[in-house]
């Protein structure tokens, strides 16, 4: 009776013990937890190709090794390129607006002539109303410059997080090449279910990953195809840089292609073209922007066998909650929760009559 007391006191002991030691880790964790998951994801997705090279190599330290460079260079490159031309055409395109404003008296004036624009196209004709309003404005652009600075820490601040998270991420991503069969294994011992069914959860991770990867590139390819289709018809410079620089920030949520189309919306503007801007804007909210709304889940819910819908909100809820990598967490977590409860499910379902009874 004793000795039972005593396994009864271990046994609670070690529950606290672990749940305790559990708490912990994730509290040191929780920091590294989103380039962690950026790791796994790009683990799953760029799997095949350091298969390939294990396989040639034999030697799986070194083969880890390059793909993790193989995989840095296939994002870093195209970014960079990408970048460059961006920061290369808005630097003509400031330019240009500065030409323009200081043949207008400069920046705050030229804002103020074109809100004199706006107030005679609306029919407002009270001086009093527009001298007010010439007046705030101007002062609300000489204090620009105080929060511009402080904008430019947070960027700064920001790209210091993102190079930290980038390294954090290929990091995991090496041991992940390396010893990713073995972990998986390890957490097939571990999780008290069978192994044919902690295999298939895997399997409905790995797939939602791949689908999310397959709906970012189909969204891209549409989005950025639709910017540089309005930027041509519309008569604006370099119709294929911006609509390849939009596919690429298609990828960023709440933001996405309107980093590309709102700037050249107030370049035309300030150019006096008022139509082509309110087309441009139109086309940006009601066709660029909603295309995302409606490829995305389709293309996922065809390769995750969910409903477009389900997908939808789980898109939604997990950027909300996670940012980018939410477009990843959001529909992984829906499949894993539709598999469990199909396993649940076939669990409670009971065997025909003839697997119960012996022959």
């Amino acid at each position: 009776m004793a000795s039972l007391e005593s396994n009864r006191v271990q046994h609670v002991f070690l529950l606290v013990l672990g749940a305790a030691s559990l708490a912990i880790s994730f509290a040191i964790l929780r920091p590294f937890l989103m380039p962690l998951i950026g790791a796994i994801a790009l683990a799953i997705l760029f799997y095949p190709l350091h298969h390939r090279i294990q396989r040639s190599l034999r030697r799986p330290s070194l083969a880890a090794a390059i793909s993790v460079l193989l995989v840095f260079l296939l994002i870093a490159l195209p970014a960079f390129g990408i970048g460059s031309a961006v920061l290369r055409e808005a630097r003509q395109l400031y330019e240009l607006a500065a030409d323009k404003s200081a043949a207008g008296g400069g920046w705050a004036q030229s804002a103020a002539n074109l809100l004199h624009r706006s107030i005679v196209w609306l029919g407002v004709e009270s001086p009093e109303t527009e001298e007010q309003i010439r007046t705030a404005l101007i002062e609300r652009l000489q204090a620009f410059g105080g929060t511009a600075l402080a904008i430019g820490r947070d960027i700064l601040t920001n790209l210091v997080s993102m190079v930290l998270s980038s390294i954090v991420s290929l990091f995991s991503l090496f041991y992940l090449f390396r010893d990713g069969i073995r972990i998986k294994n390890r957490l097939a011992r571990v999780i008290p279910i069978a192994t044919a069914d902690v295999h298939r959860l895997f399997t409905d991770i790995g797939e939602s990953v791949l689908a999310n990867v397959y709906g970012i590139g189909v969204v891209a390819l549409v989005q950025g195809s639709l910017t540089a289709l309005i930027f041509f018809l519309l008569g604006l410079k370099s119709p294929a840089l911006w609509g390849t620089a939009a596919g690429f920030f298609s990828m960023l949520p709440i933001l996405g292609t309107a980093i590309v189309w709102v700037p050249a919306a107030l370049v035309l503007a300030i150019a006096g073209s008022w139509g082509k801007a309110a087309i441009l804007v139109g086309l940006g909210i009601g066709v660029i922007g909603l295309a995302d709304n409606f490829v995305r889940p389709y293309v996922i819910s065809g390769r995750i066998n969910l409903h477009p819908l389900l997908v939808f909100f789980a898109l939604l809820g997990g950027v909300e909650a996670f940012g980018f990598l939410g477009l990843f967490i959001g529909p992984a977590t829906l499949s894993v929760a539709v598999a469990v409860y199909e396993l649940l499910r076939a669990e409670s379902t009971p065997a025909p009559a003839s697997d119960r009874t012996s022959p």
